[in-house]
């Protein structure tokens, strides 16, 4: 196993530090040392739901957080809590969070380091390992914007290497020359599983090489060894930007989680690492350097242990978090005062596609910190050419081609935001955003409600069927993400609204999806404003009135709506919802009750889609205005074929007509 191949004991170079420095840094190893201590006996008690010890860990947390700037962001794991008292953390503020009381980080709605301190630049982490590190990608990013001279580090452990988002950070990392610290604790074990079963190759720093990237392997144990590596690397990455791969071996002495336990674990292994303990062979050298002595330890460990204990009875007897239904509701989204721009007189007539494209410039111009990302969008000006020509307007530095690392991306623009700036995701097919799906169900839609962090990112989804692109190039999948509290979802079906739709979610700090349909992109056209307006996202619009029925959809649907109805001579209310989430019920509620019938069209599939819970709505809220049971009309439940027939077969216009004359004999 590789974390065996260090030596029993430790050889420490003070190097040109001061004594002050060696001193600080077995006090910032000392603290969590203890608190951990004091957290065990809470598990036992009760007191604390659950804890990842690292406990023979701390030299890594505590060393590269002392060798960083104070304003340098860290991205931390399950065992880093150095960081956080390293940074200075007020411990009342911390015995809080695992209390699950209102003073802590997440008001009780997450748990143990699974937060940010953007105050104390730190973002903690989410459970699914890797995640974090594509964050740090942004932040990196945000910097070489900036031109700010420092660096951003992310913690993971060797577990987490095996992820495809390490493998998609590194490598975005590299090909954009980031400077970030890619920093994995290798302790042995990911759970129960020994490193041999994790990774083949000898290091994990190995890996670097296959990135282009400078990586190396440290003794992790060894406090100076850390700090004085952290610290020589980041002051020469904030002159010269480009990511480090640093593999620091050290050994979990506890179980994953104190639950778990370590019987799978040799105990000849843990007496190797209880030797190799980086607290007691620190305090060996500093005595026999003439900087301790066993009773100053005595006197240090005392001092700390009250402090430990004062500030657990203070969150203790913090008052229970009292629940609030609507205060729940509320920080799901970041408040955004919404401020009308009003379209003006002079119109032209553009088509769909041109309308996106007109939109994304507004935005570029107005917001100097806008960047836009996605695959092939620079000089090649994105697969649909939406994005043609903006290289040369706002430059390589806004318009980033990516590689084909969709959730590293998504990642990236997650990371940018945290550092003010808004991002843009093209994703190049709406089909292929399922590989990004973690970062945006689990960060970009959670990190509001969890710590009050905004999510200034749109994700661009061209969508759709109808052009005989088959299974992976067709499919609109609004019903994948409406489920997720957190997230917008924005669906335009003309070119004025997608221009000043695109516009309002561009200035909405919260993350949203804007669904294209590529089969409106050339095939409509109509009167758009010039310059800058914007539409009230969660305001739906009545395209035809009429006092027949009621048709309730969006994007592709209300052009089939309006053709159907045309057709058959029918008069009703088409109701465009323009947004999916936020939802408009009020003007599907005044239509249901004229007409008393109601249709609800959409061209994902009918089982589960968008429209059974409009129909679930509109039947539960409406029923007793209703002449007639709420019909839902979609497509085929199967992947979309290629095809033509077979497609045409599968879509729901298709059976339109049918349904609308079932709605009407009713």
């Amino acid at each position: 196993m590789a974390s065996t191949s260090l030596d029993i004991n430790i050889s420490y170079d003070r190097a040109d530090l001061q004594d002050e420095v060696l001193l600080d840094l077995y006090y910032k190893m000392l603290l969590p040392r203890l608190i951990e201590e004091r957290m065990l006996l809470e598990l036992r008690s009760g007191n604390v739901s659950k804890w990842f010890s690292g406990i023979g860990q701390e030299a890594i947390s505590v060393g590269a957080t002392a060798a960083l700037l104070p304003t340098e962001h860290i991205f931390t794991m399950h065992r880093n809590l150095g960081v956080f008292t390293t940074r200075n953390i007020p411990l009342v503020k911390l015995f809080a969070q695992w209390q699950g009381k209102a003073d802590g980080f997440t008001n009780g709605r997450d748990r143990s380091f699974h937060f940010g301190a953007p105050e104390y630049h730190i973002i903690g982490m989410i459970s699914h390992l890797g995640a974090q590190l594509s964050l740090a990608d942004g932040v990196g990013l945000a910097y070489r914007l900036e031109k700010a001279k420092k660096v951003t580090l992310a913690f993971t452990g060797e577990g987490g290497t095996s992820e495809g988002e390490f493998h998609e950070a590194l490598n975005t990392a590299a090909v954009w020359e980031l400077p970030v610290i890619f920093l994995v604790e290798n302790n042995g074990y990911g759970l129960s599983t020994p490193s041999s079963d994790q990774f083949k190759c000898e290091q994990i720093a190995d890996k670097g090489r296959g990135y282009g990237m400078k990586s190396l392997t440290i003794d992790g144990n060894n406090i100076l060894e850390v700090y004085n590596t952290v610290k020589s690397l980041a002051s020469e990455m904030r002159h010269h930007p480009r990511p480090l791969l640093l593999e620091c071996m050290t050994f979990r002495r506890r179980g994953h989680e104190e639950a778990s336990g370590v019987k799978y674990v040799p105990k000849e292994l843990i007496r190797h690492w209880e030797q190799k303990d980086p607290i007691k062979n620190y305090e060996i050298y500093l005595i026999d350097e003439g900087l301790l002595s066993p009773e100053k330890i005595d006197s240090v460990r005392s001092q700390l242990k009250a402090e430990i204990k004062r500030a657990w009875k203070e969150a203790s007897n913090l008052p229970e978090i009292a629940s609030n239904r609507q205060k729940e509701l509320n920080d799901v989204f970041a408040a955004h005062h919404f401020i009308p721009v009003l379209p003006g007189k002079s119109t032209k007539e553009i088509r769909f596609v041109e309308a996106i494209k007109e939109g994304l410039e507004a935005g570029m111009d107005r917001f100097d910190n806008l960047v836009l990302m996605g695959q092939d969008i620079a000089e090649y000006g994105g697969v649909f050419k939406v994005t043609e020509g903006f290289v040369a307007k706002y430059g390589k530095e806004r318009v980033r081609n990516t590689p084909l690392c969709e959730s590293a991306i998504v990642g990236t623009a997650l990371g940018l935001s945290l550092e003010g700036f808004k991002a843009m995701v093209e994703m190049q097919f709406a089909d292929f955003v399922s590989v990004g799906f973690n970062q945006i169900v689990n960060n970009l839609a959670k990190v509001h409600y969890r710590w009050g962090q905004t999510a200034d990112v749109v994700i661009r989804m061209p969508c759709g069927g109808g052009m005989s692109a088959g299974p992976f190039h067709s499919q609109t999948n609004e019903a994948w993400f409406a489920n997720v509290a957190g997230l917008k979802l924005v669906y335009p079906s003309t070119p004025e609204d997608a221009k000043g739709l695109l516009l309002s979610c561009i200035e909405d700090p919260n993350p949203i999806l804007y669904f294209e349909h590529k089969g409106l992109y050339r095939s409509i056209k109509s009167s758009v404003p010039d310059g800058y307006y914007n539409i009230p996202l969660g305001v739906g619009k009545l395209v035809t009135t009429g006092n027949d029925l009621t048709i309730v959809t969006y994007g592709m649907g209300v052009h089939w709506a309006q053709q159907i109805l045309d057709k058959m001579n029918v008069h009703g209310d088409i109701v465009d919802l323009r947004t999916l989430v936020p939802l408009d019920k009020e003007i599907i509620h005044a239509s249901v009750r004229k007409t008393g019938r109601c249709l609800v069209l959409h061209e994902d599939s009918t089982f589960a889609g968008y429209g059974a819970e409009l129909a679930a709505m509109v039947g539960e809220e409406m029923f007793e205005w209703l002449d007639a049971p709420v019909l839902r009309v979609g497509s085929m439940h199967t992947p979309i074929p290629f095809a033509a027939t077979l497609e045409q077969q599968y879509m729901a216009q298709s059976i339109l007509e049918e349904k609308v004359n079932e709605l009407l004999d009713y």
